[in-house]
């Protein structure tokens, strides 16, 4: 989950990093883009990190699920084999 959280996050920071470069780029420029470019930028400060987060909380929730599911089923299939032993034991 570290790992996961690592990579999120990096790729998080080199897609703002970029947006911001280019922005400033075409600012130096003058190109007419340019505050529509700065707009996008302030949205994706708040926005990417955001939906990074929900990302990695909905795969968190999604993991610990099936791991509890699995848990579960392995579970269900002992009992079900003791039964089977038990009864064809007797």
């Amino acid at each position: 989950m570290k790992k996961l959280k690592r990579v999120t996050a990096l790729v998080g920071a080199i897609a703002l990093i970029a947006l911001y470069i280019y922005t400033l780029v075409l600012a130096i420029i003058g190109s007419e883009q340019t505050m529509n470019l700065f707009m996008t930028s302030v949205v994706a400060t708040v926005v990417l990190p955001v939906l990074l987060w929900a990302y990695s909380f909905i795969y968190k929730l999604l993991k610990n699920n099936y791991s509890e599911n699995a848990r579960e089923q392995t579970e269900k299939m002992k009992k079900a084999r003791e039964q089977n032993e038990k009864s064809s034991g007797n």
